[in-house]
């Protein structure tokens, strides 16, 4: 069984800091579970392409608003709190935020 809390993970390399975001990271690859579990605050104003061609991800919104642009199709979607995006196809994709998020 593995128990985690966030004050386990602050100073540790699950606990990732840049410019425009941070995320704490519950689960990983070595965990063996065939998927992490992050908690990531994007800051308000952010505006970033990013490519993961490594791996898949899904992100709930908890709280706040901005848009997530799909690169290869140039469409954007709304994202607020209750809404999910997959990155099920390696996406190329443009994340900005209009205001703080917090995703899962």
């Amino acid at each position: 069984m593995i128990v985690r809390t966030v004050s386990d993970l602050q100073g540790t390399k699950g606990d990732v800091r840049t410019a425009n975001w941070s995320s704490l990271r519950f689960l990983h690859t070595e965990d063996g579970m065939g998927f992490t579990l992050t908690d990531t605050t994007v800051n308000a104003g952010m505006d970033q392409v990013i490519w993961y061609k490594n791996h898949l991800e899904a992100c709930y919104v908890l709280e706040g608003e901005g848009t997530i642009e799909d690169l290869a199709t140039g469409t954007v979607y709304e994202l607020r709190p209750g809404t999910l995006y997959a990155l099920n196809k390696h996406d190329r994709h443009r994340l900005r935020a209009r205001t703080r998020m917090h995703l899962v």
